[in-house]
């Protein structure tokens, strides 16, 4: 990559502007699953973002092959390799983010419920080592289904005595990363200047983009414009898996949306003010106690969880019916931490 599309690429992933002071921290940045198809896309674009000082690459086999091959990309950040359980700790240690893309891929005809009993494992051991090693790291969550491992990861804090519900986050920014793009399309609206937030859960109809809050608004879409571009939204994963036909899932994509994310977290540990993103957190807005909506990020993660906003009547529905299987995702990951 010449140095002008590299530091384009860095630019177009930040967003916003920092402060020097901001991007002067030392932040230290962990991937669990860095050799996967999430892990090494996410691992080259936390490469380029220039508020990491030290990238740890973690996996089961392979990363020490990623970690050379993206250690040689001149941007400032330090790259690590580690693989094996026995080097999990020193990969841990330290850290200010831990981003989890760890965990099998679903196939065609597999529901994200179908990952549940491997990926739930995998999630479990991870969080046992985070509360070991660190405790204190913000936590973002992509490994599926993340309307279970969120939950799971909650209890295995918990076990620990580490859990803050203010550092663990279940990353649903594919969702709005799609909402827009997809809405984009329709409205015929500039991309880059749009925003729709996206409530809910991480999993087919549990996912709810909010069109009637979309920015900037648009008087071209009709109500059958929105039914369409919120199923749309609700299938994005399938839509890949099927384009695939069957070799892959929504990994570079997903990738993109986890380093977005990320970059978030750190600008908030920076202390850059009015941070936002829509995220699968520990929550109060509904009656379940674990939701996504917009969240401010800051120093201590979680700032403030905001409200819902005035919802059409669409949504309205769409919140009532996501709620039966969100709830029931929830308390399949909390079971599971229990029992296993």
């Amino acid at each position: 990559m010449r140095p002008s599309l590299l530091k384009s690429a860095a630019q177009h992933l930040r967003r916003r502007d920092y402060s020097a002071a901001a991007a002067a921290a030392e932040r230290k940045v962990a991937i669990l699953g860095a050799a996967g198809g999430i892990g090494q896309p996410l691992a080259l674009l936390m490469k380029l973002n220039p508020l990491v000082s030290s990238l740890s690459l973690y996996d089961i086999a392979g990363t020490p092959g990623v970690a050379a091959d993206v250690s040689h990309i001149n941007t400032p950040a330090l790259v690590k390799g580690f693989v094996g359980e026995e080097q999990l700790g020193e990969a841990l240690e330290g850290s200010d983010v831990v981003i989890i893309p760890a965990g099998v891929p679903r196939k065609p005809g597999m529901t994200r419920d179908d990952l549940f009993n491997i990926n739930a494992g995998i999630v479990k051991g991870l969080c046992t080592a985070i509360s070991k090693y660190c405790p204190n790291a913000l936590v973002n969550m992509i490994s599926n289904p993340v309307n279970s491992t969120v939950p799971i990861a909650a209890e295995v804090f918990k076990k620990a005595g580490t859990y803050d519900e203010k550092k663990l986050f279940g990353v649903t920014t594919l969702d709005v990363v799609r909402a827009k793009t997809f809405y984009a399309g329709k409205a015929n609206v500039p991309v880059t200047e749009v925003n729709v937030p996206v409530v809910g859960g991480h999993a087919g109809v549990t996912i709810l983009p909010l069109f009637s809050q979309a920015t900037p608004a648009s008087n071209a879409l009709s109500h059958e414009d929105i039914k369409a571009l919120t199923k749309r939204t609700q299938d994005g994963g399938t839509e890949v898996v099927e384009a695939k036909a069957g070799k892959g899932s929504a990994t570079l994509s997903m990738a993109y949306a986890g380093a977005v994310f990320a970059d978030a977290c750190l600008k908030g540990l920076n202390g850059v003010p009015d941070v936002v993103e829509c995220s699968f957190v520990q929550s109060t807005v509904t009656e379940l106690p674990f939701f996504a909506s917009k969240v401010r990020l800051g120093k201590n993660g979680v700032e403030e969880v905001l409200g819902l906003g005035e919802l059409s009547e669409f949504e309205k529905e769409g919140l009532e019916n996501l709620k039966g299987e969100l709830k029931s995702s929830i308390e399949k990951g909390i079971k599971f931490a229990h029992a296993n």
